[in-house]
């Protein structure tokens, strides 16, 4: 008992730090077209595969623990509340969706779902932060840049999950 528990900590810590080097690596890649607030959401496939293979604790950790260690190592503390906010709301958003992704939805989908509630979080918090109710019109701009980022997401956690599948690594 006390193995399985060390092994799925092991496990989950290796997750937090692959999510937050995958973040690191992101923001060293230049984006073809500058809109604030755009991002590949790269990270999020390590989210999506915590997801399939645990709980909802060890999912939501693994978000919250990346959104604190890269404000740690970034030193932007503004950014923190963004990135947490969508992580959070795309986590829930993500795992509830995957409950039911024999029925309604592929890992496309539920990577599609998780990318615009991030988005929305995102938005919500600059709503907040600004005072202004108008920001949602940039909503739609981060939602279109998101049904492709979310789709590539959606791919590559298939493959990564299949892979993993494929070498029968016990990773819970």
């Amino acid at each position: 008992m006390k193995n399985n528990k060390l092994r799925k900590n092991m496990y989950l810590a290796l997750l937090v730090s692959l999510s937050l080097a995958i973040s690191i690596l992101e923001l060293m890649i230049p984006l073809p077209v500058a809109i604030p607030g755009a991002k590949l959401g790269l990270s999020n496939i390590i989210i999506l595969v915590t997801i399939y293979f645990y709980d909802f604790k060890s999912s939501i950790t693994v978000s919250i623990l990346k959104s604190i260690l890269l404000m740690l190592v970034t030193g932007s503390v503004t950014s923190f509340f963004y990135s947490l906010s969508g992580a959070i709301l795309s986590t829930i958003g993500m795992y509830l969706s995957l409950k039911f992704k024999g029925e309604f939805f592929s890992l496309i989908g539920v990577s599609e779902i998780g990318s615009f509630l991030h988005n929305l979080g995102q938005i919500m918090v600059a709503c907040f932060v600004m005072n202004n109710l108008k920001i949602f019109y940039y909503l739609p701009i981060l939602v279109i840049i998101g049904i492709f980022t979310g789709f590539f997401v959606g791919i590559s956690s298939n493959m990564l999950i299949a892979h993993i599948d494929k070498l029968r690594m016990r990773i819970k």
